[in-house]
């Protein structure tokens, strides 16, 4: 038997084989390596895999659109398909119409007793009420030829710059105006302010806003009586006269009321004073030929 070749120099010695009773009897001492750990979930199986969420939510949506989406075009080419329905007719009668055309002298128009703004229309002067018999005429206000300007119309109020702004924005049209002294002292002013009026009624408001502040202390003092012919014009005599130091104390009357287009403003002023039933008359007077 030929001997073993001679182990390469730095090889490790050969480990004894070792012996039937070593291999089958076990070792009394306990073993110093650490235990296993504990396997984990995954070494006992495959875990299912989770499902994404929202994906259903997602899935429905897609549908639900997809539904809508068919319904409408289904529709619509069903309807694209019928044949058009025709309306149904109208329920109108007849019209009937005049053989020929009329005449000139086959109609006649409507008299101005029936048509007020045929009176309006006209000379605006010849509106006004008369003056009195014995009466002077008057250069107190600036009328000229019966026509009274919008400024000057201003002037006679408290603030002329805001009166003469809001007659210029209400459209004014024209102010027909007369004066008369009946006396050295006594002045009475009748003044017509028309309105341009489309879809406003100009004339009536204008009319309302003077005789709102009237009953205040500072102008008449007192509600005033109504005019009869009007359904909102009033007469008003002031409780107090002006004072002013020189100047003799100067009664005051006033009338306002509406007819249409037309605001009618009288005033009457004289250092005695002034009777409610003369401002009241005169006021019903105007009021009857407007």
């Amino acid at each position: 038997m030929e001997p073993l070749p001679p182990k390469p120099p730095g090889s490790l010695p050969e480990t004894p084989p070792a012996s039937q009773e070593q291999i089958a009897a076990p070792s009394a001492a306990p073993s110093t390596d650490p235990a296993p750990p504990d396997p984990l979930p995954e070494a006992a199986g495959t875990a299912p895999a989770r499902r994404p969420r929202g994906r259903t939510s997602l899935i429905l949506a897609a549908a639900a659109l997809l539904g809508v989406a068919g319904g409408v075009a289904t529709g619509y080419t069903v309807q694209a398909d019928r044949a058009p329905t025709p309306l149904p007719p109208l329920s109108q009668a007849s019209l009937s119409y005049p053989d020929g055309h009329l005449s000139e002298d086959a109609w006649e128009p409507l008299p101005a007793k029936h048509d007020h703004r045929v009176k309006t229309d006209g000379d605006l002067r010849k509106l006004l009420v008369h003056k009195p018999k014995g009466s002077q005429d008057s250069t107190f206000h600036a009328v000229t030829d019966g026509w009274l300007g919008v400024e000057d119309y201003a002037r006679d109020f408290v603030d002329p710059a805001q009166m003469f702004s809001g007659l210029a924005s209400q459209d004014v049209r024209r102010i027909a105006a007369t004066q008369w002294e009946e006396s050295s002292t006594e002045l009475t002013y009748v003044q017509l302010v028309q309105f341009n009026e489309a879809t406003t009624h100009r004339a009536a408001n204008h009319a309302r806003e003077q005789l709102a502040y009237m009953p205040g202390e500072e102008f008449a003092g007192n509600p005033g009586v109504p005019l009869e012919g009007s359904s909102t014009g009033r007469a008003f005599v002031f409780d107090e006269p002006s004072r002013n130091p020189g100047f003799l104390p100067l009664y005051e009357a006033r009338a306002i009321a509406h007819r249409g287009d037309i605001m009618m403003d009288i005033r009457v002023t004289d250092t005695a004073p002034v009777s409610e039933k003369e401002i009241q008359n005169l006021a019903e007077q105007q009021l009857e030929r407007l």
